[in-house]
């Protein structure tokens, strides 16, 4: 992983097989031209063989365009009729039956060839709607959230699609950077109306609520609303692992969030819990808990720990990073070459489960310094296995590197769990991962 070849792997870290295997079944009408005409000049001529010719043709319809298939059939053809009555030497009546064998498979292949692309033609149109959709409900983020870097990959389980169950939202909100991720239960298209809530209700929900928890409580309440529209027993099976992380100032700097308070000369504002905060003029401002904090005419006041209200991450040391883990893959923070799991303290259950229980949310804070990066992932990454049926261990697999951008980051993480899996697919995988702008001062 750390010593890969440059351009020995595809961007989304799986290796190209299909499009070699694609590229060399073109070559395949022309290698059996090839083949036939060997073995005719090769072999006796009482001996005649002309499968190959007949082959010739077929192949073309399954690969090559209308008129590939044509030229191919025409070659062939024409091969089979000048080998019989020029070359070989049996009888008129056997050359002239593989003739016209060879002419009517030639015939059939053009006819199965302008069927397959007029199909193909319908098949790639749905596709592009399709896909359209897809990207719709989950685009990606911008590269540049405030103050952080951004960086997505996404790979669906099910082929031919660019949407499953795995999803990830990234919003620049009053309260700092909110960042979702998730995995609803399911895999494919069946799984795209619960990602196509989840996202919708993420993005209302983060502009609006203060705290984390009121976030998953409103992402929660949906998924429970949705479940209860669904017939059977498939809203009673309905939930989403999630994480839910917000990258804010560290409470009580400038920077943090609810940190402007101006206190106008002459007024009086409340103070914090057993503080006092002299004010000129006689104007008493805010102040953190057993801090005292000068406020001038029109200042503002550090606000204290714990509030959640305006400001984006801070600049200079690093941010805060708040999380609400429902039941998903712990974060990875990697930061001079150590990856740490951010294991929630206290466990809860998956989005849409509150009706088994309820308890307060807990959300956990950790440090988050400058040169340090944010992986967040789906058990597509966790729980991909080797030939052996070992898991690929993410910890493991990332201590002791260093990545200069989320970019390279997200890259060298499939190139590896490729490696490790073989190229195999087997589970919806979503990777988000995070990091300070270090253009910013």
């Amino acid at each position: 992983m750390r010593q890969r070849e440059a351009g020995t792997e595809t961007a989304t870290g799986y290796d190209d097989s299909g499009g070699r295997l694609w590229r060399l079944a073109r070559q395949l009408p022309a290698a059996l031209f090839a083949l036939g005409i060997v073995l005719e000049l090769a072999t006796p001529r009482d001996v005649a063989i002309s499968a190959p010719f007949a082959a010739a043709p077929l192949a073309a319809a399954a690969v090559l365009s209308l008129w590939g298939t044509v030229l191919t059939s025409v070659l062939a053809s024409s091969a089979t009729i000048l080998f019989a009555f020029f070359h070989d030497t049996g009888s008129t009546v056997e050359a002239e039956a593989r003739s016209v064998t060879n002419l009517t498979v030639s015939a059939l292949a053009v006819g199965v060839n302008y069927v397959l692309r007029r199909s193909g033609s319908r098949l790639a149109s749905a596709r592009g709607v399709a896909e359209a959709v897809q990207l719709a409900v989950l685009p990606a983020p911008p590269s540049h959230v405030g103050d952080l870097v951004v960086a997505t990959r996404y790979r669906a389980a099910q082929a031919e699609t660019r949407v499953g169950g795995d999803f990830y939202a990234a919003e620049e909100t009053p309260y700092g950077v909110r960042l979702l991720l998730g995995d609803v239960r399911g895999k494919g298209l069946d799984s795209v109306a619960a990602v196509v809530l989840l996202v919708g209700v993420f993005r209302e929900a983060a502009e609006q609520e203060e705290t984390l928890s009121d976030v998953a409580a409103r992402l929660d309440r949906a998924l429970r609303r949705e479940g209860r529209r669904q017939p059977g027993t498939a809203g009673l099976e309905g939930f989403s692992t999630a994480v839910l992380v917000e990258i804010s100032a560290p409470s009580g700097s400038p920077a943090a969030s609810g940190s402007t308070a101006p206190a106008a000369s002459g007024s009086t504002a409340p103070a914090a819990s057993g503080s006092t905060a002299p004010a000129a003029s006689g104007s008493t401002a805010p102040a953190a808990s057993g801090s005292t904090a000068p406020a001038a005419s029109g200042s503002t006041a550090p606000a204290a720990s714990g509030s959640t209200a305006g400001g984006g991450p801070a600049r200079g040391e690093g941010s805060v990073l708040r999380l609400v883990n429902r039941g998903h893959p712990a974060p990875l923070l990697l930061h001079r070459g150590n990856a740490s799991p951010l294991e929630p303290t206290v466990p809860a259950l998956p989005l849409g489960m509150s009706d088994l229980g309820s308890w307060p949310e807990h959300i956990d804070e950790f440090p988050f310094p400058r040169g340090a990066q944010l992986l967040l992932y789906t058990d597509g990454l966790s729980e991909a296995r080797d030939s052996d049926g070992d898991f690929y261990d993410p910890i493991e697999r990332l201590s002791n590197s260093y990545f200069d951008h989320p970019e390279e980051l997200l890259e060298t993480v499939l190139i590896d769990v490729a490696a490790h899996t073989g190229g195999r697919s087997v589970d919806d995988l979503a990777l988000l991962a995070v990091a300070h702008d270090s253009s910013t001062p």
